[in-house]
């Protein structure tokens, strides 16, 4: 938000500088990001006295004029007719830029050097004569900065306002703040327009059929207007807070707008059908063009602005080229309205609208000050464009919010900011920027907001006024009170950080991603129709529109994140996610929301080097970290199974496992399969690991039994077996350790083979097993023994066989 200074003070005096209200604006709550001089370009113009004037040789219209500017003569060409000898005027030196991107340089003109420009107050942006130079007063010394010489300063504040103050989008909105802080009063406003509205109602009529998005709408009508451009003071406004002056309609429907916070909007009445207003919601796939001249597809959430026959305007956003003012206009219908914050919101934000209008409109706006604004804007362009005000104001209210009575107690407010205010000091503070106090011994009162705070609406609201009011840099600063005691960590968190280190020291790098994802995600992992993580949670206003919906899975951020490496040349990765799911629940309003860990590795499993050869990575690799991280984790009981295509359809067939641990499947492991993989655009294999930590970390022991080192060696026995080839080589290892042999100390896969001369449909599979006592040296004879029974037992379970 821009203020002028000048601008200000016509509404509040003050004898504060620019330096110290920015100061004290920021200390309130109300940044000031930076102050600049609106004359600053006036910097290199200085008076000058012209000395003598001859005629140019080469051009009947055209002076030669000698300039003292103080520090030298400089020879000018001019061809304003009242350039003269002895006359003090404005001299733009070589390097000034004027209004309008205008750089005066050195030159010459029909065959004569320049050296400068002698400036009218029009070309210096000071007024709209343009028919000769600016005269100055003769006492002006030459060379003095016009600047100076004329006491051109105005200082404009460049204001950073937090989304809760929309009340301070206006020139007056600043003003009240400036006014609390000095202690200076407002200036009055202008007389409010009361008259008969039976005038306007035999011109036009107003009809709102949405009055939950459009609680009030008023207009009124000005008639023989003449369309012209504004006058000097109301396109100096404009300009000050960095708006184009259009023609005189337009600019004061803008000037009110900034100087009150209201948004006006003026239509040519004679353009509109039937002379009539109509507020209704647009049909879903209507089509308008806006003022920008683009077509709009619009839905039926939206507010639309309609004459007899078809739309004029989105309803608080920008109105449409089919009604706009333009120089034949002569009856201006202008609408002052209240419209629901939310709906001009989603309406900006789906059309990709971002106005001025559209700005205060979604933030709220006083829904109190409609009919003053309209009154305001109605009187100026009667009087600025020599028009007829007709007398009466339509005003259609329907259900407009209230202001609430918020109860505060003089406790609570210096409970929580650490002061010792007063009854009467909080009452005064309040006060000073329009609250309504009413006090209720001994300590508490009860207190009215003025309808442009919309953002007001409980006693925490009103402490942080009396807080900024007071000054921030006033209130004093207290150390918390600290409990000795100490608290205990969230065990999870703990957890989580070692899982993060395993995973990096497995050589994995950590992936942070959003939280959403798209929903062709669910399409690109080929998840069945009913499938759980199809619910996914929509997102009423998304950031971008493949991030429509919360993530029901961890991979889809994962892959893209290979992708975007890939498509980089990094063909080598490890990744790894923890971080939530959302998975929507039918007997809960809200989603529930377990923690996984997502891993992807695509690439090489060891990288080349001069005294190696690159060996991409396989499903072992991937198992081989997951086995490290249960083992790092203390976690024992853990298996790997064949995973069934329809839990897991995002794995390619026979390279998918199921992970599981105590009895429950926690997750997946796998490669991915190819029709995803070209779904993603990945270009090479990938392998991944989903794991469900939040059924996970009640499995991780919290403490671990320590054991002494044994003393005796180990023994150790291989054997061979021929079995199905679809028998899982987990379940002979099962097997074995179901028989609870005490001396079986560990046990596994050395060797898998199958083709010749290993029988079609089987398999050739070697398992080692250790054997170790705690009290004694085993004897071969005690080992063979043992091991012949498990072996016996494990053929004689799955019909297996030695081999010939």
């Amino acid at each position: 938000m821009k203020v002028s200074l000048s601008w200000l003070k016509s509404l509040v005096s003050f004898d504060m500088s620019a330096d110290d209200l920015a100061q004290a604006l920021t200390m309130v709550g109300l940044e000031v990001e930076s102050i600049q001089d609106r004359y600053a370009y006036l910097s290199s113009v200085v008076v000058g006295k012209i000395l003598s004037v001859t005629s140019h040789p080469q051009a009947d219209r055209l002076k030669l004029c000698r300039v003292d500017v103080q520090e030298r003569i400089l020879d000018i060409v001019c061809g304003a007719p009242n350039a003269a000898a002895g006359v003090v005027a404005p001299v733009a030196l070589p390097g000034t830029w004027l209004p309008g991107d205008h750089l005066i340089e050195k030159g010459v003109i029909r065959g004569v050097a320049s050296e400068g420009m002698l400036c009218s107050e029009a070309e210096l942006g000071l007024g709209v004569d343009a028919s000769g130079i600016l005269c100055l007063d003769a006492v002006q010394v030459p060379g003095t900065p016009l600047a100076d010489a004329l006491g051109l300063q105005d200082p404009v504040l460049e204001i950073d306002l937090t989304p809760n103050r929309p009340d301070c989008l206006s020139i007056i909105g600043v003003a009240r703040e400036a006014a609390a802080i000095s202690g200076a009063s407002l200036a009055p406003s202008p007389p409010v327009v009361d008259d008969d509205k039976r005038d306007i109602l035999e011109r036009t009529s107003v009809t709102v059929e949405a009055p939950d998005l459009c609680p009030r709408y008023a207009a009124r009508l000005v008639t023989g207007v003449t369309v012209a451009p504004s006058p000097f003071w109301l396109q100096d406004r404009l300009m000050s807070v960095g708006l184009r002056p259009v023609n005189n309609v337009v600019d004061v429907t803008n000037f009110v707008m900034m100087e009150q916070g209201q948004p006006l909007h003026a239509f040519d009445l004679n353009r509109l059908a039937e002379k009539r207003i109509r507020v209704r919601r647009a049909r879903q796939g209507e089509r308008f063009t806006t003022l920008d001249q683009k077509e709009r597809t619009l839905s039926k959430d939206m507010l639309l602005i309609c004459d007899g026959e078809k739309p004029v305007a989105v309803a608080g956003v920008m109105g449409g080229r089919n009604s706009e003012i333009h120089a034949a206009s002569r009856d201006v219908l202008i609408e002052s309205a209240y419209f629901l914050p939310t709906s001009i919101r989603r309406t900006a934000k789906q059309l990709g609208m971002n106005t001025e209008a559209g700005h205060r409109f979604e933030r709220g706006i006083d829904p109190q000050g409609t009919l003053a604004a309209l009154n305001r804007a109605a009187r100026l362009i009667a009087d600025i464009g020599g028009g007829q005000l007709v007398a009466g104001a339509i005003d259609e209210i329907a259900d407009l919010p209230a202001p609430p009575t918020i109860s505060l107690t003089v406790k609570e407010t210096n409970r929580l900011l650490g002061t010792a205010f007063s009854a009467e000091q909080i009452g005064t503070y309040l006060e000073s920027i329009a609250f309504v106090v009413t006090r209720r011994p001994p300590d508490r009162m009860a207190v009215q907001p003025p309808s442009f705070r919309v953002d007001v609406k409980r006693s925490v609201d009103l402490i942080e006024e009396v807080a900024r009011l007071s000054g921030y840099n006033n209130i004093p600063t207290r150390f918390p009170l600290i409990p000795a005691e100490s608290r205990r960590t969230d065990p999870s968190l703990a957890v989580r950080i070692h899982i993060k280190r395993v995973l990096i020291g497995t050589g994995f790098a950590e992936s942070i991603n959003y939280s959403f994802m798209d929903p062709k995600a669910c399409d690109y992992l080929l998840l069945p129709g009913e499938d759980a993580r199809r619910q996914a949670v929509r997102i009423l206003n998304p950031l971008k529109e493949d991030q429509t919906v919360m993530r029901t899975s961890l991979l889809p951020g994962l892959i893209g994140s290979v992708q975007r490496n890939l498509a980089r040349q990094e063909k080598h990765m490890r990744l790894f996610e923890i971080g939530k799911v959302f998975l929507e629940h039918r007997r809960r309003l809200l989603p529930r929301e377990p923690e996984m860990l997502g891993a992807v590795w695509t690439g090489a499993s060891v990288e080349p080097s001069w005294d190696r050869r690159e060996v991409p990575c396989d499903f072992y690799d991937m198992k081989g970290a997951a086995e490290a991280l249960f083992d790092a984790l203390k976690i024992n009981d853990v298996r790997f199974t064949a995973a069934a295509g329809a839990d897991c359809p995002y794995a390619k067939p026979g390279a998918a496992a199921d992970i599981i641990v105590r009895g429950d499947r926690l997750g997946f492991l796998g490669e991915l399969h190819p029709d995803v993989r070209d779904a993603f655009e990945l270009k090479q294999p990938a392998f991944f690991v989903e794991l469900n930590l939040t059924d996970l970390y009640p499995l991780i022991p919290e403490c671990v039994a320590a054991r002494p080192i044994p003393r005796y060696p180990a023994v150790s026995r291989d054997v061979t077996m021929i079995v199905d080839e679809s028998l899982e080589a987990d379940a002979l290892l099962q097997k074995m350790r179901s028989f609870g042999q005490e001396l079986l100390e560990d046990l596994y896969i050395f060797d898998v083979f199958s083709g010749s001369p290993v029988p079609g449909g089987k398999k050739s599979v070697s398992f080692r097993i250790v054997y170790r006592s705690a009290d004694e040296t085993l004897s071969d004879d005690v080992v063979n023994r043992i091991h012949s029974d498990i072996t016996l037992r494990v053929l004689e379970a799955f019909g297996a066989t030695f081999p010939e």
